[in-house]
């Protein structure tokens, strides 16, 4: 991905992970509290197979819809 997307991606990250704190459910790995920008992160890799960094940029706006869904299903 080129670096104006991954810069545009990681702002996206970023608003998504400040939308589900608080809103991940509890698990017994993290007792202080699960880190939900981690896991934006993390949920991107395991789909897409790469970082955010490393998508391709014809990929952005599934990326972006995918973000979208994670916001909307905090699991």
């Amino acid at each position: 991905m080129n670096k104006e997307n991954a810069s545009k991606l990681w702002k996206i990250i970023q608003k998504a992970g400040d939308h589900l704190q608080g809103q991940l459910p509890d698990h017994p790995n993290h007792p202080k509290g699960r880190n939900p920008y981690a896991h934006v992160a993390l949920c991107i890799k395991d789909k897409f197979k790469n970082s955010y960094k490393d998508i391709s940029d014809e990929k952005f706006d599934e990326v972006v819809n995918f973000i979208e869904f994670l916001k909307q299903h905090p699991s």
